[in-house]
């Protein structure tokens, strides 16, 4: 392996990253360094993993090939979220430590315009950007590309995902044909592709480990779960890892918030992060996390994008990612820097075949777990406290002085007495807590068993005539139907919940009971209507991250039933006076 001096990076360069505490260069650090120094660099393709040092890589090149006697923008470095467009410019800053004429700019949405156009035409040779604020400077007129030497697309694959395919190449066709494209990313989805044949010519191709795979470092395992037992797999889950410090995946804002208040509410440290969160309550739950004040943070994938935590024990995958290549991007977190990590996935029996199609991506296999029993938690939280005790620095000047006190208020005690009571000062929550607890079941021990419906995977699909207008939550539903029924340990599946109703998936063995036990019953004083519905349609639309109205007229994927009340088509907004069923007019 080669040094950072045998790299060809001049001695300031070399002084700063030297006082950062880089020792030897990083696998894509020394692929691509070579090649970027260059006088006549090659367009570049890298694929690597989050977390490898890919800033380094294309950010030392950029300083140094910048010309110091022109104040004009020569460098372009586009990213997806503004944490990481700061946290970039923030790194080549200091990088540039002991090269003060170079001026760089970080450029994204959320923050004062004014005051980003007013350090621009201050003079910067650098700028940091996301996609949509960048666009609207060059519109402006502010900013122009038109004799750039280098434009750098950072985690490219998630710019698309974010939906950024427009804003990139609007951008890039203002720059000139002359210019550098290196592109960064740490998958290669067919987006990606397409982007290199239109703006690269020739692109070296550096790869670090194989195409969509994880990190060498991390542990893949899969807890499987019936759906309704989600949450508290997680929880046991965590309690299971004492020093556990890590990040929740969750896929929707409202999940991520619902997840955060609920383990909050239990007693863990724990925050959400994501992007209903205004800037500087995202910067405070950020900088809590990054100084370990939170042992877990429960956060989107696009919220999580530009937090670099290097020593992350666990990722937690509430849900698969939508997109499967976003697991790569979530793994990633862990497992770096020489470190042993773990990437656990939280599935139910319908999402098996998905972890199947990671095993092939990433190429690895997933180990199959069972959620931890109650013994066996209880049994590491008690290791896990002698451990501290066992290594506690004393402070005997301070603690010296209260010891004979101390003595004589336990002097009654015994040995044995008295470390029973001193581990149950701390341990008695754990204790309490399982004690009696059921065990929660696999779904994995029943896959054979010769029961019909949800066991297998099947759920049936039901309509109710809830939805947010009525501030209704997954854990409303699930709590009526428990209240009603009577019974806790109904499983259900998927809940989709709309405007004005919602879709609730249930064990297929108690769909009649539902609908008999919540006749004629009410939530806040509004009327319940539940029935069977349709199989969701493969074709249905998202929104908001949950699958949206596809007909606005009506609920077209229920099955029409004999004797319709007209009551009930009130209840929706339907007028029952025409066989078309007409919505009514406000105030009718």
């Amino acid at each position: 392996m080669k040094t950072f001096e045998e790299l060809g990076i001049e001695t300031d360069i070399l002084r700063a990253i030297s006082e950062l505490g880089f020792v030897e260069p990083m696998p894509v650090q020394a692929e691509t360094i070579p090649h970027l120094l260059k006088e006549k660099s090659p367009d570049l393709m890298a694929l690597a993993q989050t977390g490898t040092g890919k800033t380094a890589a294309f950010g030392i090149p950029l300083i140094q090939k910048t010309d110091l006697k022109k104040k004009k923008i020569q460098h372009v470095i586009l990213s997806p979220t503004r944490e990481l467009c700061l946290q970039i410019s923030d790194d080549l800053s200091e990088y540039a430590k002991y090269l003060p004429k170079i001026k760089i700019a970080a450029v994204f949405g959320g923050a004062s315009i004014d005051r980003q156009i007013e350090k621009i035409k201050g003079g910067v040779q650098i700028i940091s950007a996301t996609p949509g604020r960048l666009l609207d400077l060059i519109k402006r007129g502010i900013v122009d590309l038109s004799h750039i030497q280098t434009v750098v697309l950072d985690e490219a694959d998630e710019m698309l995902n974010m939906g950024f395919k427009d804003e990139l190449d609007a951008i890039l066709e203002t720059t000139p044909d002359t210019k550098n494209t290196l592109l960064f990313s740490a998958s290669m989805p067919d987006g990606i592709i397409a982007i290199a044949r239109k703006h690269m010519t020739d692109p070296i191709e550096i790869t670090i480990g194989k195409r969509n795979a994880g990190a060498e470092n991390v542990d893949h395992v899969s807890y499987m779960v019936h759906a309704r037992d989600r949450y508290l797999a997680l929880k046991r889950i965590v309690d299971f890892y004492p020093q556990i410090y890590g990040i929740v995946f969750c896929r929707t804002r409202q999940e991520t918030q619902e997840v955060s208040d609920m383990l909050i509410k239990d007693g863990y440290n724990a925050d959400a992060l994501h992007g209903d969160l205004s800037q500087v309550q995202r910067n405070h739950v950020m900088n809590k996390f990054r100084i370990k004040h939170l042992q877990l943070l429960v956060a989107t994938d696009v919220a999580a994008r530009g937090l670099d935590v290097e020593n992350l024990s666990h990722i937690i995958n509430y849900n698969i990612p939508e997109e499967l290549e976003v697991y790569t991007h979530r793994s990633g977190r862990t497992g770096r820097a020489g470190r042993k990590g773990t990437s656990i996935v939280i599935a139910n029996m319908k999402e098996k075949g998905k972890i199947h199609q990671i095993e092939k991506m990433i190429g690895k296999t997933f180990s199959f777990e069972k959620v931890p029993e109650g013994i066996e938690i209880c049994k590491r939280q008690l290791i896990h406290l002698i451990d501290r005790v066992e290594k506690v620095e004393v402070d005997y000047t301070q603690i010296d002085p209260l010891l004979p006190d101390i003595f004589r208020k336990l002097e009654w005690l015994d040995r044995e007495e008295l470390i029973k009571k001193f581990v149950s000062v701390e341990f008695n929550r754990f204790l309490a807590y399982y004690k009696g607890l059921v065990d929660l079941e696999s779904p994995l021990e029943r896959a054979g068993s010769k029961r019909s419906g949800a066991s297998s995977g099947e759920f049936t699909r039901m309509f109710i005539n809830l939805g947010s207008m009525d501030d209704v939550k997954p854990g409303t539903l699930m709590e009526l139907i428990a209240k009603y029924t009577g019974k806790k340990d109904i499983e259900i599946g998927a809940i989709d919940i709309m405007t004005k109703f919602s879709f609730i998936e249930v064990d297929p063995n108690f769909a009649e009971i539902i609908i008999k036990s919540m006749a004629g019953k009410s939530f806040k004083k509004r009327r319940l209507d539940i029935e069977v519905a349709l199989p969701k349609s493969p074709g249905e639309r998202r929104e908001g991250g949950f699958r949206s109205e596809r007909k606005k007229s009506g609920f077209r994927d229920r099955p029409a039933k004999k004797g319709f009340r007209k009551g009930n088509d009130r209840d929706r907004g339907f007028s029952s006076d025409s066989g078309n069923r007409k919505r009514k007019k406000p105030g009718r």
